[in-house]
């Protein structure tokens, strides 16, 4: 049993410990692409293939599977930049997101892809990191927390929010904007999953 002194005073991770998920999760991304390039045969196959039951497995396998490295490389960048927004909450919160932007994308995905229609890529981790960073204002907490979250949204927007809406209307073939516009839903509903329960421990 610790006491509230106790509680209060325990070490706060580091900003390199916050960021070490998105950093680890791009490095498997580029471990992945470097064996599939090395080894026979090409991974995508265990990409998300949809209307197909044993495709379902490419929710979570998917995003670390790219077409090419200069598919990897387009989402890298923005892949770390907006994980580690999502990750100055806490290694929890960030794999909380990505969890979430990953099935929820993958499923929707799934159902509104053409039957038999192959997705790889974590441009829908992106867009889901996208969508939590600027829904989070709407969180509950604190005010000053919220003003902070509204000043990122807004340079967020700034940046990447032509991007993005371009990912989702208009895009040219062989993108899904199916995973794009799922994974920002996941990550938007990724907002307010847990807070209450967080705040009571």
């Amino acid at each position: 049993m610790t006491s509230p002194d106790a509680t209060r005073t325990a070490p706060r991770p580091s900003a390199l410990g916050r960021f070490a998920s998105p950093v680890l999760l791009l490095a498997a991304m580029w471990i992945v692409q470097a064996a599939d390039a090395i080894l026979p045969g090409s991974f995508t196959g265990f990409g998300l293939r949809s209307w197909d039951l044993e495709g379902l497995t490419g929710i979570l396998v998917g995003p670390l599977l790219h077409a090419n490295w200069q598919h990897l490389i387009a989402n890298s960048v923005p892949l770390l930049v907006l994980g580690c927004l999502v990750a100055v909450e806490g290694a929890r919160r960030f794999w909380v997101v990505t969890l979430l932007s990953a099935v929820v994308g993958g499923l929707g995905t799934w159902v509104l892809n053409a039957p038999g229609t192959l997705t790889v890529g974590a441009s829908g981790l992106v867009f889901g990191y996208f969508g939590y960073t600027v829904l989070r204002v709407f969180a509950p907490g604190r005010v000053s927390h919220r003003i902070l979250y509204a000043v990122v949204a807004v340079i967020v927007i700034a940046l990447y929010g032509g991007s993005m809406l371009a990912g989702v209307v208009g895009v040219r073939e062989g993108i899904s904007w199916q995973a794009h516009l799922f994974g920002a839903i996941g990550g938007g509903l990724a907002v307010f999953l847990g807070r209450g329960r967080s705040r009571a421990t």
